[in-house]
């Protein structure tokens, strides 16, 4: 599903050159789940935000089943994410003037979906999330928890192929946070391909593979026994 070739993502100022990510080789086949670790500074979100389409590499490939998706303009790129790729993070990211009900359903509009079936699919996708009893709550309102359990709803509700989550656990104690990764775990099950970034050992252990970063480049690559 997804595999870069020399990918390369430097940042450069008046007087220095800072590699974030320097000759990376990485693919992750469809319905896998893959965690990407290392210490901060190392590129782990650079990488994420490049596979997201939310910024752009400066040297190298990256393809997208199959697709050569390097050197999309900004419009595209917000086009291709559209239904193909979903985000969490850690600090949620719901915009608080919205009720969780609305949050989930933005993705929905933007896809121009009609209003019925827009209610149906977010009432199913809350219910599943078990948070439909806040539908009408803002994001204040609810526990950091209940917040992310709403973040990944809204990740999820287009039914995204892909789902890049940085740090999805990151604000939350431990009994959130194994919540938040055995609902991860379950739709990866159903065949949603996961990339995720952590500094939690506990957190990459749900992962198929971890890949270690290390100044831009990697280190190591190993399996997860189960």
């Amino acid at each position: 599903m997804i595999r870069t070739e020399k990918l390369t993502k430097v940042f450069s100022t008046e007087d220095i050159e800072t590699y974030a990510l320097n000759d990376v080789d990485i693919h992750v086949k469809k319905g896998e789940f893959v965690a990407i670790m290392g210490p901060s500074g190392c590129g782990k979100s650079t990488f994420l935000n490049i596979v997201g389409l939310l910024d752009n590499l400066t040297e190298g490939d990256y393809y997208f089943n199959g697709n050569n998706v390097s050197k999309l303009k900004e419009k595209d790129c917000t086009q291709f994410r559209k239904g193909n790729i979903g985000f969490i993070f850690q600090s949620f990211n719901l915009i608080d003037e919205l009720n969780v009900f609305d949050n989930v359903e933005m993705p929905l509009v933007y896809l121009k979906m009609k209003a019925s079936d827009r209610r149906k699919k977010v009432d199913e996708v809350l219910q599943r999330m078990k948070i439909g009893h806040r539908a009408r709550h803002f994001p204040q309102q609810i526990s950091g928890g209940q917040q992310q359990r709403v973040a990944i709803a809204r990740a999820v509700v287009a039914n995204p192929g892909l789902i890049l989550a940085d740090e999805p656990t990151g604000n939350l104690d431990s009994k959130n946070g194994i919540e938040v990764m055995n609902l991860l775990s379950e739709l990866n099950q159903e065949g949603t391909t996961i990339v995720m970034v952590t500094h939690s050992q506990r957190d990459a252990g749900f992962a198929h593979r971890i890949i270690n970063l290390l100044d831009g480049q990697i280190i190591t690559e190993k399996v997860n026994s189960k």
